[in-house]
């Protein structure tokens, strides 16, 4: 990660932000923001209210951009307003890293409150990749691309890893590698999460995202396999850290990003995960 050394970092929420500034509260090694919350209404437009802590704050501590809304799945190509409102953000914040995610979230008729996967067709992958280079073009750097978690099968004619794979050769965008979307994609369509993980194109990871999930019963069939949700609403799940340790062996030390969204526990719990983190960072270091 250009300008901070490969550590962990906490997702920063807007409730986080008085105590880190105050000094009250232990710093990780760098925080991640959804660009979202803090971007102007509009291109052009004042800064958003909560911007110049955000500034305070990155005087001193690395900050991360994550986008939630730029939606470059879309078949209708890229908000330019929404591009443009981001742009004005990176510039003003100058991040380590910027993210987005290979799924859509805009229509015709409005923006959808959740990120789908696109499907793994050959099609799909030259809008992502059309849309992807487009951002970066405007955003004049390299741009991190996530895998999203996926619940029913969808219409493919590749793997994900293949499609990750060739999206980073179309592009040059680099991986930010979700290791509990693996683990919640692999148990829901029943594969191997371990396998998914060795194929994906890990030279390509300048990020790991870590994160918990929800297990959804079938209300109908106590004795079917759960559903497992990708809600960032629970403490990081065993098999998420086996596949963060398994993936570190392979990519070397890089950034590990811990999200939680909702239900959010004392900030010293979040320390304590990152913590756990930054030690299996340390166990691959040379």
């Amino acid at each position: 990660m250009a300008g901070t050394s490969a550590t962990a970092g906490i997702g920063l929420r807007p409730p986080h932000l008085p105590g880190l500034l105050a000094g009250e509260v232990a710093r990780p090694g760098w925080v991640e923001i959804h660009a979202e919350t803090f971007m102007a209404s509009r291109p052009g437009a004042g800064s958003h209210p909560r911007l110049r802590d955000l500034e305070r704050l990155r005087a001193d501590l690395p900050v991360s951009i994550h986008g939630v809304g730029l939606s470059p799945g879309s078949v209708g190509g890229i908000d330019a307003d929404h591009l443009a409102r981001l742009a004005d953000l990176v510039g003003r914040l100058e991040p380590v890293l910027v993210s987005e995610h290979a799924a859509w979230c805009r229509t015709p008729a409005g923006w959808i409150d959740d990120l789908l996967p696109v499907p793994m067709t050959v099609g799909a992958l030259r809008i992502l990749a059309d849309n992807v280079c487009r951002i970066q073009d405007v955003l004049r750097r390299p741009l991190l691309i996530e895998n999203p978690s996926t619940y029913l099968p969808l219409r493919a004619e590749m793997d994900e890893p293949a499609f990750l794979a060739d999206l980073v050769r179309r592009t040059g965008c680099g991986l930010l590698l979700d290791v509990n979307n693996i683990v919640v994609s692999a148990h829901n369509l029943g594969r191997d999460a371990g396998a998914w993980l060795a194929a994906m194109p890990l030279a390509a990871v300048g990020e790991i995202h870590i994160a918990g999930h929800a297990v959804e019963p079938d209300p109908d069939d106590p004795a079917a396999p759960a559903l497992l949700i990708d809600d960032h609403g629970h403490p990081v799940a065993d098999p998420v850290w086996d596949l963060l340790d398994r993936a570190l062996a392979v990519t070397g030390p890089v950034p590990v990003l811990l999200e939680r969204d909702t239900d959010l526990p004392p900030w010293a719990a979040l320390v304590a995960e990152a913590a756990r983190a930054d030690r299996a960072i340390d166990r691959v270091r040379p």
